[in-house]
């Protein structure tokens, strides 16, 4: 991506560009790292898996209101969505209008990992719409890549009502559609967009701004984890855009790696 391609979707992300002149005067750059240009054009697709990937070794079981559960273990995408779909595991279905299973490529090399719908989504049944997902889709382009390019997915599959923090125990159910979610797109890189993701996936209570900037490893293939601040986060302080924008760019850094690998 050229410096001004560049800078023009930074501005959009409301990331201030200050530039500064050589010392004859004349030539002007960004005050800031552009993206990597191997990433300007498109995410080349990896070959179709040829397994499905890790498999969760959990029986069904059955709730503590006596609804079943299904195993999501060796489910393809089409019976990992209707099993979602119709999920009454825990008390968040008698308050959805409808479920947020994910969007996006289904095999892309980065997987976005949210935290919960909120009331955009629960009417539209797909993650990161809204203010927040019109962000988020500037912070992508500002790495080069498209939404389309990108598999979406959140912690939990259910608005939580009144946009409450999900509770530990339908954290804990959801968990496993989100593992087949992963293991179906075996992504190169994982990101983690604010707290509750981050706590949930990491199993911690550190806040966030000690566990964003660092790589981690996730699941049984270590699949390397960056976390950065969640888009509604950014809106409402817009002065840690520009960390947000250093996690990106250790995002396009990592894929560009891989996709050279």
């Amino acid at each position: 991506m050229d410096r001004e391609r560049s800078r023009h979707y930074l501005r959009a992300m409301g990331v201030q560009v200050w530039r500064r002149r050589d010392h004859d005067g004349a030539a002007e750059q960004a005050d800031i790292d552009p993206a990597p240009p191997e990433l300007a054009a498109q995410t080349t697709l990896r070959e179709p898996p040829k397994t499905s990937g890790p498999q969760l070794e959990r029986p069904d079981k059955v709730t503590s209101k006596g609804a079943q559960v299904a195993d999501p273990a060796g489910m393809d995408w089409g019976l990992l969505s209707r099993a979602v779909s119709s999920c009454r595991a825990c008390e968040l279905h008698e308050t959805r209008t409808q479920t947020v299973f994910g969007v996006g490529n289904h095999e892309a090399d980065l997987m976005i990992i949210g935290e919960a719908p909120g009331a955009d989504e629960d009417r539209q049944g797909e993650p990161f719409v809204g203010r927040a997902g019109h962000l988020l889709n500037l912070m992508l382009q500002a790495i080069g890549l498209t939404r389309e390019q990108v598999y979406i997915a959140n912690i939990l599959k259910c608005r939580p009502p009144g946009n409450r923090d999900p509770r530990p125990d339908e954290a804990r159910h959801c968990k496993p559609y989100l593992m087949r979610q992963i293991a179906l797109v075996q992504p190169r890189v994982l990101l983690s967009v604010g707290r509750i993701s981050a706590q949930n996936l990491l199993e911690t209570d550190t806040p966030i701004g000690r566990l964003r900037g660092h790589w981690r490893e996730f699941g049984p293939g270590r699949t390397p984890l960056m976390v950065t601040y969640h888009p509604a986060h950014l809106l409402r302080s817009p002065e840690q855009k520009s960390r947000a924008w250093k996690d990106l760019l250790q995002v396009a850094h990592r894929l560009r790696e891989a996709s050279e690998s």
